[in-house]
């Protein structure tokens, strides 16, 4: 049965949307809806100028017998910067403060749309970089994680400072934590990451960033490659052990707990710079 126009561009935007990064040819929508392709051609040329005006993200059309259209999910520097500010908010409270200068942020991780608008910010710095994973640490990073996985539309990997004996055999490694220089071990399952992989981590809260380095040297373990590193909130020391990283909050405590200023991260500059392709996008809209 010929599906209506109207009804084409709702069912094509949810199959798009759940499906972000991934080539659909012309023939399967045209397929689908019994329309023609030329038909199918104007639908998409609709959904485009509105992801864009709308800031979804970018469709992408390529033309040819092998083409189709790619939906690639993206955040403006404007609503970035909106979205952020609201964190900032949320995040200058003194009863967040937990020891060690650490910050309580699971009740805001824990909200689908925080977590929705984190992945598809940190996604957008990578738009068009091959990733075939994302790692994080148990347990707090996990949401951040499966978040940014899902608008890469790949896997994420979970390291774990215990395995248990349903992961099967690990590949593991030793590190010294940033801040207290103690030596840890991390483990992750063979099975779940590919040799050669390039990988990106994440993580809810780096201080010094001790584990995310022991991360980085697990995934060397794999012959893979750290793509990047993502972090929610990073919190300020005098040294840290990683130099590049983006951030969306900069939290900044005394020794006491005290909280003593609360920022945004440098996302803007690691994520919308003139030279990146979210920075080239963001100057044509």
């Amino acid at each position: 049965m010929k599906t209506r126009r109207s009804d084409r561009l709702v069912d094509m935007t949810r199959y798009l949307m759940e499906h972000p990064r991934t080539l659909v040819s012309l023939t399967k929508f045209a397929n689908l809806y019994e329309s023609a392709k030329s038909s199918i051609s104007e639908d998409l040329a609709i959904l485009k100028r509105t992801f864009s005006e709308r800031g979804v993200g970018l469709l992408e059309t390529i033309p040819g017998a092998a083409g189709g259209a790619k939906f690639t999910p993206f955040m403006s520097k404007e609503d970035a910067e909106t979205f952020v500010a609201s964190l900032v908010n949320e995040i200058k409270d003194e009863t967040r403060v937990l020891p060690g200068g650490y910050v309580y942020l699971s009740d805001l991780l824990g909200q689908p749309w925080v977590l929705q608008k984190v992945g598809r910010l940190i996604a957008t710095q990578y738009l068009n970089e091959p990733i075939d994973a994302v790692m994080t640490a148990a347990t707090k990073g996990v949401p951040v994680a499966q978040a940014v996985a899902d608008s890469l539309n790949v896997p994420f990997v979970i390291v774990r400072n215990d395995t248990k004996v349903t992961e099967g055999p690990t590949m593991s490694v030793n590190y010294v934590t940033g801040q207290s220089k103690r030596l840890e071990k991390m483990e992750l399952s063979r099975r779940s990451l590919p040799m050669g992989s390039r990988v990106l981590i994440v993580d809810d809260f780096m201080k010094a960033g001790g584990t995310i380095r022991g991360m980085a040297s697990l995934v060397k373990e794999f012959e893979g490659n750290v793509v990047g590193v993502a972090v929610v909130v990073e919190g300020e020391v005098e040294h840290r052990v990683i130099d590049k990283y983006t951030s969306l909050v900069h939290v900044k405590t005394n020794k006491e707990g005290g909280l003593l200023d609360v920022r945004e991260g440098n996302f803007a500059k690691e994520v919308y710079t003139a030279g990146s392709v979210a920075g080239k996008i963001e100057k044509s809209l």
